[in-house]
């Protein structure tokens, strides 16, 4: 069976691997074959680095599927949330958003 493997080790890099792997095997023998706990040894904790298939959160033991993605995530530095408050913050009400661009005349707002 065909599965693919994703991890994006840091901002902006991400590594992709297509393998071939008999039935029955794991998220943790894809994880072996692939070779990349040698290049990114933080991959071994399950601490640091969480996994999943297609998107959805998955054991290492979780076995694996035809053409399954599976997918290796790294902790958020900044929350999504904060980030884009402060970038509304120093950049301000008026230049940003769907307020940036009113028409002349134009109800604020709107």
């Amino acid at each position: 069976m065909k599965v693919t493997l994703v991890y994006a080790p840091a901002a902006r890099e991400v590594l992709e691997c297509e393998l071939e792997l008999p039935p029955g095997s794991t998220l943790d023998h894809a994880l072996q074959r692939s070779g990349w706990l040698r290049q990114h040894p933080e991959l071994a904790s399950d601490e640091a680095i969480a996994c999943g298939i297609w998107g959805r959160k998955a054991a290492r033991a979780t076995p694996l599927r035809e053409a399954d993605r599976v997918e290796f995530w790294r902790d958020l530095r900044v929350d999504p949330k904060v980030a884009r408050r402060e970038r509304f913050r120093s950049q301000g009400a008026k230049t940003a958003g769907l307020f940036a661009q009113r028409r002349p005349g134009a109800k604020s707002g709107y």
